[in-house]
């Protein structure tokens, strides 16, 4: 009976391309199916033999801790050279297109709840 290891949906190229590297290093008899065009099916990373899944679950869960901790420190990195993707970072590195953006907001909330301010 196929054993689901991990789902392939929102899953970025290069984190897909590391877990296959990391399979084929340890040799990991898994089958792939990859996510649906219109997101239907989620696709993913399977295995028929229940130890094999154990063993490839164990070597998911060390990739994936390795992998959330330099994805922290990225993240700590870019936040402390000022590469932050916050609202305050874009209005600093693009104001005008902020503003523009927030004005844009406002004006389409403003005929969107139009009709309904009047009735009041």
């Amino acid at each position: 009976m196929p054993h689901h290891l991990m789902n392939l949906r929102h899953v970025p190229d290069d984190e897909a391309d590391e877990i296959r590297a990391l399979f084929g290093e340890h040799e990991v008899n898994y089958y792939e199916t990859p996510p649906s065009f219109w997101g239907i099916s989620m696709g993913g990373f399977w295995v028929h033999d229940e130890v094999e899944a154990e063993r490839a679950k164990a070597l998911l869960r060390e990739y994936q801790s390795q992998r959330q901790n330099r994805q922290r420190q990225a993240w700590e990195e870019a936040l402390q050279a000022g590469k932050g993707s916050g609202v305050r970072h874009q209005f600093l590195r693009k104001p005008i297109t902020v503003i523009a953006a927030l004005l844009a907001l406002v004006f389409i909330l403003g005929v969107s709840l139009a009709p309904f301010l009047r009735l009041g």
